[in-house]
């Protein structure tokens, strides 16, 4: 066993023959240009952007690579490691193009994967193996994921690949969104990888999962239940300039007024959970510990429950946290049959996120990160787009700041 291997990091000089192992780093060179990419050491693909792929777009594509940074807040590529669902979006991110005409045919790639995904009769032989790969450890080092197929069990063949518009400035294109599974697979084979390369990607090398979905379409997905239901304050708050600038921007808007917050709160949890049905504000002198109250709907619109929540907003600096007592003023004025939902632009002190996880009280946290991701999926990414939105949407509140950020 190699020197990587045994601290869990595969160094750059072992890629060519290193195994593919979810969570594990693979670590790039350190001479300082584009030859330290460690993908194309590990797979026979290109050294640059977020989608390659071994052999042609109008030949049999024979397996795909999809990198993410998870840094650009313009497009939030995501995974959720208790479900196993990847959020990937496409290659066209500037405007001037058509949806499909991109350098690296990546959104290209996309179309012709779902269609085989979705079609009648559905070609799933026909699908690569798709590789997911984030930033690992330092420099250029890249992190395992996992191996995915396109789709979800959860999502409907609508709505697992999405053309989403954006703009950039005056200017307006569309881009893809794409949901992926991560399969159950710890372990990816290098043998399984040369049979993919020759061909034979249900060789006898194939990992079950895959063979299973390409046989019957079931995913089996890869579930990781979080061992700690607490966040660090690391990973409450953005980890990026732009990211903490955004964040800024909101704390600042409602700084003086953070009664004026509690609209926006109720809005953003709205944005965040679409069945939330309706909510009412409380006066602010008899709010119980409530800032907000309303209507959280499950099933069917034909035959829906609604369950009541209360919500607490807390207009706080990132260097302050919401500690025991404000979340203590939630707990205790939740009825029975009732949930709360805690937003703040700051962050959860340790003690009090402990407590309330360890005693299993119904609370849904929002802190300054989730909001800033909020914002990112509604298209507000940038300090300028979201000043404009809290303008439109919250304009008494307008004289809290003044100067809007500069472009």
């Amino acid at each position: 066993m190699s020197r990587g291997q045994q601290r869990g990091s595969f160094a750059f000089e072992d890629l060519n023959s290193a195994t593919l192992i979810v969570d594990a780093n693979y670590e790039g060179g350190r001479i300082g240009h584009a030859g330290d990419d460690p993908l194309g050491r590990l797979l026979p693909v290109g050294n640059q952007g977020g989608f390659r792929y071994s052999g042609g777009l109008r030949s049999k594509t024979k397996l795909v690579v999809l990198y993410t940074s998870g840094a650009d807040p313009d497009w939030p590529d995501s995974l959720d490691r208790e479900t196993g669902r990847f959020t990937y979006f496409g290659d066209n991110k500037t405007p001037g193009r058509e949806l499909h005409d991109t350098q690296r045919r990546g959104n290209e790639l996309l179309r012709r994967t779902f269609e085989w995904l979705h079609g009648v009769p559905a070609r799933r032989d026909l699908v690569p193996p798709f590789f997911v790969f984030g930033k690992g450890d330092t420099g250029r080092d890249v992190k395992f994921l996992g191996l995915a197929t396109p789709g979800a069990p959860d999502v409907t063949p609508r709505d697992d690949l999405v053309a989403v518009w954006k703009s950039l400035g005056d200017r307006r294109f569309q881009n893809y969104r794409a949901i992926f599974t991560i399969l159950n697979e710890q372990t990816i084979q290098r043998s399984w990888i040369s049979q993919v390369l020759e061909g034979n990607p249900l060789g006898s090398s194939c990992p079950p999962a895959w063979r299973d979905w390409v046989a019957t379409g079931v995913r089996r997905s890869l579930v990781a239940q979080r061992i700690r239901r607490w966040r660090t304050k690391a990973e409450q708050l953005p980890s990026t300039a732009e990211a903490r600038a955004v964040l800024q921007t909101l704390y600042e808007y409602f700084r003086t007024n953070p009664f004026g917050f509690e609209a926006c709160a109720a809005r953003l949890w709205q944005m965040q959970a679409p069945r939330v049905s309706r909510y009412d504000l409380t006066r602010p002198s008899r709010d119980g510990g409530r800032d907000a109250i309303g209507f959280y709907t499950l099933g069917p619109p034909q035959d829906s429950l609604e369950l009541d929540f209360a919500l607490e907003a807390k207009c706080y600096a990132t260097t302050v946290p919401v500690g025991v007592d404000a979340q203590s003023r939630l707990i205790s004025r939740i009825r029975p049959r009732q949930f709360g939902v805690l937003v703040t632009t700051s962050y959860v002190a340790e003690q009090a996120y402990r407590e309330l996880r360890d005693d299993g009280h119904p609370v849904v946290v929002l802190t300054g990160r989730d909001l800033v991701g909020i914002l990112a999926e509604h298209q507000l990414s940038t300090a300028l787009t979201v000043h404009e939105w809290l303008e439109r949407e919250f304009p008494s509140t307008r004289e809290t700041m003044a100067t809007p950020p500069q472009k």
